[in-house]
């Protein structure tokens, strides 16, 4: 059974899997609201000191792969693929964060929520509402940080101005979009449990790369 976090809830991700493959999916939503979700890997000063770290959809994904922007699957809006064990040392924490992408504001979203899967399993979710915000337009939904191990906290801190406001939040410059860069098939984990992201209604897709790449062509017919 998934265990639910509160706002300010923090627990030790090896109390709730074994795992180090992590799949993190959020949900948010909102009548006639456009929304980024994106994760920035933050230093020790909680700064992006390396923008290779700002995962979104123009960069979806960090240079050895330890984050991965997988796309909306499973019922999430947005998904993650967080490999613990491959992020670098100068890395301490991943912010998972969504901002409003046109008009609208944080209270207009309705139940939503950001949650942990591991091996196909949901081990963690933090629900939200609108209720909780007013005039932000952009929130911080969860953080992975290390503290002598890593660990996971439910944050659902909002404040006003967009995107380019968190990025500034977070020491990042704001810039021109740049191209996204050439897509690869991840290599597969060795974690127990292994990544799976959880299993939608329909058949399970299989994993594949990070989100944006264009889907395998169909096999030619047989004559």
């Amino acid at each position: 059974m998934a265990r639910e976090f509160q706002r300010g809830h923090k627990a030790r991700i090896s109390d709730l899997t074994a795992g180090t493959d992590l799949y993190v999916g959020v949900q948010i939503s909102g009548p006639g609201l456009t929304f980024d979700i994106s994760c920035f890997g933050l230093d020790a000063d909680e700064r992006l000191s390396d923008d290779r770290y700002f995962i979104f959809y123009n960069q979806p994904k960090s240079p050895e792969e330890s984050v991965q922007l997988l796309g909306a699957q499973a019922g999430d809006t947005e998904s993650f693929r967080v490999t613990l064990d491959r992020i670098p040392q100068q890395i301490r924490k991943l912010s998972f964060t969504a901002t409003l992408d046109g008009a609208g504001q944080m209270s207009q979203v309705g139940p939503g929520y950001i949650r942990i899967v591991a091996g196909g399993e949901e081990v963690a979710r933090y629900p939200f509402s609108g209720s909780e915000f007013s005039t932000e337009r952009a929130v911080m939904l969860g953080d992975f940080y290390f503290k002598d191990v890593w660990r996971f906290a439910a944050v659902g801190q909002g404040f006003d101005g967009g995107l380019d406001a968190l990025l500034r939040n977070f020491g990042g410059e704001v810039a021109e979009d740049e191209p996204a860069a050439p897509q690869q098939q991840p290599e597969a984990g060795g974690a127990v449990p292994g990544f799976a992201p959880p299993a939608p209604a329909a058949a399970p897709p299989s994993f594949g790369v990070p989100g944006g790449a264009a889907p395998a062509p169909a096999p030619a017919p047989t004559p």
